[in-house]
C-alpha cells in the first residue's frame, strides 16, 4: 500500500452558504479558512424545526448571523460540541445566549498527560479551556428530536475529549476533526496522542456507517474504506520513523525533514507534532528510546 493518501480538497460551496449535505442535515461553513481549517469550520444544523446546531464553530458575529437566519421559526434543542478547539467552540456561548439552547456533548478540555518540566503546550491557543458543557456525553449517549438523533461515539486521539456523533437515522457520522477527506488529522501532545488516535480509527472501522461529514472540508465517501486508508497510512509512518531510528540516533526535525519532503512550511511544525506523537508511543512500546520522558526538542534512537 501506498503511504500517499487519496485526499478530496473540492471546495464545494463557499462560506456562509447554507447547503442540505444530507437529509436533514445543513451545513454553514465559517469564514476562518487556514492551512489548519482549510475553508473554515464547519457547523451542522440536524433536524427541521426542533434542531440541534453541531459545533458552533469561531466567535463570528457574520457566520452567527447566517446560522440563526437559516433557523429563522424553528428551535433549537441542544447545541453539540465534538472537541475543545477554539475554531469550534469559541461561538458557543454567544450561539447558546441567542437560543436558549443547552451546550452538551464533548467534556471540558483535558490534555492525555501533564507537561514535562520546562515544556510548553504547543497547542495552549488553540485549546478552549473557558468551554462547560451542560451535559457532557459518554459514549452511547445522545441528544434527539423529530425525525433524528445524534448519538455520541467516543474517539479521543485529536484531543483526549473527542467525540464523533452517529445519526442512525442517515446511516452517517458527524466525524469532527477525527477523519476528514481533505487532510490527515493533527495529532500533537500533550493535547493529542497516537495511540488513542489509531484505537479510535480502529473503532470506526468497525461500525457500519460510509458517510462522514467532518469538520472542515468535503464529506468523506467511502468513509470506511478511506478510514482503513487512513489507519495504514499512520501504521507505515510509524514504521518509516523506526527505519530511521535503526540506522542511527535522530531529532524531530530531522525527521521530518526526512518523510515530509516538499511540504507547506507552514505545515512543518504540526509535522514535527505529529512526528512527536509517533515518537512518545513507541517509546511507551519500548520500540523506541530517548534521554529522561520523551520531548519535543529530544534525541530519539533504536531501543537497546
Amino acid at each position: 500500500m501506498s503511504d500517499t493518501l487519496d485526499l478530496d480538497r473540492t471546495i464545494d460551496a463557499p462560506a456562509g452558504a447554507v447547503v442540505e449535505v444530507a437529509p436533514n442535515v445543513r451545513r454553514v461553513v465559517a469564514p476562518n479558512p487556514s492551512p489548519f481549517t482549510f475553508t473554515g469550520t464547519a457547523t451542522y444544523v440536524v433536524g427541521r424545526g426542533r434542531v440541534a446546531i453541531v459545533d458552533p464553530g469561531p466567535d463570528h458575529d457574520g457566520h452567527r448571523a447566517v446560522v440563526l437566519e437559516a433557523l429563522a421559526g424553528e428551535s433549537v434543542e441542544a447545541i453539540v460540541v465534538t472537541h475543545t478547539h477554539m475554531d469550534h467552540t469559541a461561538g458557543v456561548r454567544a450561539m447558546a445566549a441567542a437560543t436558549g439552547a443547552k451546550v452538551v456533548g464533548a467534556a471540558p478540555h483535558r490534555s492525555f498527560r501533564a507537561l514535562h518540566d520546562g515544556e510548553t503546550n504547543r497547542l495552549d491557543a488553540s485549546a478552549d479551556t473557558a468551554y462547560r458543557p451542560d451535559l457532557e456525553l459518554r459514549d452511547g449517549e445522545g441528544v434527539s428530536g423529530p425525525g433524528w438523533s445524534l448519538v455520541a461515539i467516543a474517539t479521543p486521539g485529536h484531543t483526549a475529549n473527542h467525540l464523533c456523533f452517529a445519526m442512525p437515522e442517515n446511516r452517517l457520522l458527524l466525524s469532527g476533526d477525527h477523519v476528514m477527506a481533505w487532510s490527515t488529522t493533527i495529532v500533537a501532545p500533550p493535547d493529542g496522542a497516537m495511540g488513542p488516535y489509531v484505537a479510535s480509527l480502529k473503532t470506526l472501522i468497525a461500525r457500519e456507517e460510509e458517510l462522514y461529514l467532518p469538520g472542515h472540508g468535503p464529506a468523506v465517501k467511502n468513509a470506511r474504506a478511506f478510514t482503513r486508508h487512513l489507519l495504514g497510512h499512520r501504521l507505515m509512518r510509524e514504521t518509516a520513523i523506526r527505519e530511521r531510528l535503526a540506522s542511527g540516533p535522530r531529532t524531530i526535525p530531522e525527521i521530518v525533514a526526512e518523510l515530509y519532503r516538499g511540504v507547506d512550511p507552514r505545515l512543518a511544525g504540526a509535522a514535527g507534532l505529529s512526528v512527536f506523537a509517533h515518537l512518545e508511543e513507541l517509546c511507551a512500546r519500548g520500540l523506541a528510546a530517548t534521554e529522561g520522558p520523551p520531548r519535543l526538542d529530544g534525541v530519539f534512537r533504536a531501543p537497546g
